[in-house]
């Protein structure tokens, strides 16, 4: 048997993104919060819990030097994770 319409998995996945853009999104929000637990052992080992809701990262932290720290940070934090994500999906980071 021989494929005429062959595709690459890419190009499928892709395609379907593209078509499902609230699904896209999910996964690069699953990917940001991924890469934000891969980042720094210094920031996951005080990190409690995070979440995206309404394109905002929510970031619960146990150490208020460190959330002093990264508030500084919050807007080269968003380009990176962004990036990381392969597309915009926050806007702004609340750390409580």
């Amino acid at each position: 048997m021989k494929y005429t319409n062959a595709q690459s998995i890419a190009s499928v996945l892709n395609e379907l993104w593209e078509q499902n853009p609230k699904m896209a999104d999910k996964l690069a929000e699953t990917r940001l919060i991924t890469y934000w637990n891969t980042m720094s052992p210094a920031i996951t080992r005080y990190t409690a819990g995070l979440f995206v809701k309404n394109r905002t990262l929510y970031v619960s932290l146990t150490s208020a030097v460190l959330k002093n720290e990264l508030m500084m940070r919050r807007e080269q934090l968003c380009l990176t994770l962004n990036k990381e994500a392969g597309r915009k999906v926050i806007d702004t980071i609340v750390f409580h």
